[in-house]
């Protein structure tokens, strides 16, 4: 019997670069298929072959045994293939609803749009997926782990044979990544076959029959799960061996540099009243402090309010090097030595249109100018030292940022708002999406950046990712201050009592 899908010499070069490199290897009917390797191994272009979205490549691609070449996503969905983006897909000014029939519309028997329909076929696919979210909600007003979870309704909506999911899990809290392997294991009983691409290797060894590792474009190995250890894994994938960052020791923390009194963020017609309520807490030079909490507690109000980026002004009081400061546009933040890196990367951090380097300099332009004019030489030169600084794999800075993969064009946002010298540097869950090499270069650089006199403030849905970098580990729980640990004290457990106030302080 034939594979479901056989994967024979796949190559496909960009400029510059050749993601995908003579890969060759099969899916069999029915099981769930993990893809793991670093970020630029090809994982995502691979997948993006499969479903449609790149037709143009080298090699062939068989689907039940008939090589099949897809124009487009249409076309691969036709065949019974669909995917789910590691970046989020969506139309935000579209309902719920509207976004999982996008192109797909039900209409009445006067063609009209039924509008009622779709919201009650959305309004079951969210059910089954243990969500509940409003199918007639804005898409622009969700947070990125509901928006994940529409992205994989519609896939849901598709009734596909083959799906794709590109780290689907990677802006989920643990009980939605725990309702969304519930759902896998119901679509695995119905015979759907599941492509799983994920850097959490906890995962994969939970959910995959075999294991497909690339590296560098290539396909490195297929293994069984049953015989394989996640330190083998990890080995094929970055060629080497990954040693445990340890980090932290010796680090000695300053004067203050923030100082946040009595913050209140509120929340006008919600019957919580408060995104926050009366948050306090202080950072200090040279200090990591991490913001833990369950989706919805906080972590993210909490930072935009800090960078003049809330939906509406916060009370309460934030002082800068001792100084009062109210901001009240993102400009003014940066300007006072604030910079802030966003969890949606995708839709707040990158301007897609424009290259790498210019997405590095972007907001520090006035160093490349002379008498109003700016320097393209400086200005090249400004965004390789960045590059070259962080580590950013790419074909140079001229190349387009959507080029990179998910980890580069992460170090590329660090490295502007790094090219700002800002005191405070706020990072909200930046290695969402970045592979286990790449997440040790990003704690690194946070360590020397650290101990360069930088204080940073960061959030993080990964519990040990907190642990390994914090000196200090605040928890929020709706909105509300519940724990707040020393590195001493800090433990998973703890934590989650927080969270859930159970440990309430």
């Amino acid at each position: 019997m034939p594979p479901l899908i056989a994967i024979e010499h796949v190559t496909k070069r960009f400029p510059g670069v050749v993601a995908l490199d003579d890969v060759s290897f099969d899916i069999a009917e029915g099981e769930l298929h993990a893809v793991v390797g670093e970020n630029g191994a090809g994982k995502s272009t691979l997948m993006k072959i499969l479903s449609g979205v790149i037709p143009d490549y080298e090699g062939t691609l068989r689907l039940r045994g008939e090589a099949v070449r897809f124009a487009g996503t249409r076309d691969a969905e036709a065949a019974g293939v669909a995917i789910i983006h590691q970046e989020l897909n969506l139309v935000e000014q579209l309902s719920v609803a509207a976004n999982v029939f996008l192109g797909r519309e039900k209409r009445n028997r006067l063609g009209l749009l039924d509008d009622r329909g779709m919201e009650r076929a959305a309004g079951e696919l969210l059910r089954e997926l243990e969500c509940h979210v409003d199918p007639r909600t804005a898409v622009r007003e969700l947070r990125v782990g509901d928006q994940q979870l529409v992205e994989i309704a519609k896939a849901l909506s598709l009734q596909t044979d083959v799906l794709i999911m590109d780290e689907p899990t990677s802006a989920l809290t643990e009980a939605e990544v725990a309702r969304l392997f519930r759902v896998i294991d119901r679509l695995r009983r119905r015979g759907v076959t599941i492509l799983y691409i994920s850097h959490k290797l906890d995962e994969v060894f939970r959910l995959a029959g075999r294991i497909t590792v690339l590296r560098d474009g290539r396909h490195v190995a297929t293994l069984d799960r049953a015989a394989a250890t996640p330190r083998q894994v990890t080995h094929l994938m970055v060629g080497r061996e990954i040693e445990s960052v340890h980090l932290g020791g010796g680090r000695q923390p300053g004067e203050v540099v923030l100082a946040v009194e009595g913050l209140s963020l509120p929340w006008a017609g919600h019957a919580r009243q408060w995104r926050l309520k009366d948050v306090s807490f202080t950072l200090r030079r040279g200090e990591i402090v991490g913001i833990a909490g369950l989706m919805g507690a906080g972590r993210t109000e909490l930072l935009e309010c800090l960078f003049g980026a809330s939906p509406e002004p916060p009370q309460g009081r934030v002082l800068l090097e001792g100084r009062e400061v109210r901001f009240r546009h993102p400009a003014e933040a940066c300007a006072a030595g604030v910079a802030l890196v966003t969890e949606d990367r995708k839709r707040l951090g990158l301007f897609a249109q424009m290259s790498v380097g210019e997405n590095i300099t972007i907001c520090t332009l006035a160093e490349a100018t002379t008498a109003g004019l700016l320097s393209g030489r400086r200005e090249r030169q400004m965004a390789r030292d960045t590059v070259e600084r962080l580590g950013v794999k790419a074909p140079g800075v001229g190349a387009p940022v959507t080029s990179l993969s998910g980890g580069n064009q992460q170090k590329a946002i660090i490295g502007r708002w790094l090219r700002t010298r800002p005191k405070v540097l706020l990072l909200d869950d930046p290695t969402r999406g970045v592979d286990v090499g790449a997440k040790a270069e990003l704690y690194r650089l946070m360590d020397r950046l650290c101990r360069e006199g930088l204080g940073i403030l960061v959030t993080s849905s990964e519990l040990p990712e907190l642990l390994t970098v914090c000196d200090r580990i605040l928890v929020l729980c709706e909105g509300r201050l519940t724990g707040e640990f020393s590195r001493a004290e800090a433990t998973e457990q703890r934590i989650m009592e927080a969270a859930t106030q159970r440990g309430a302080q």
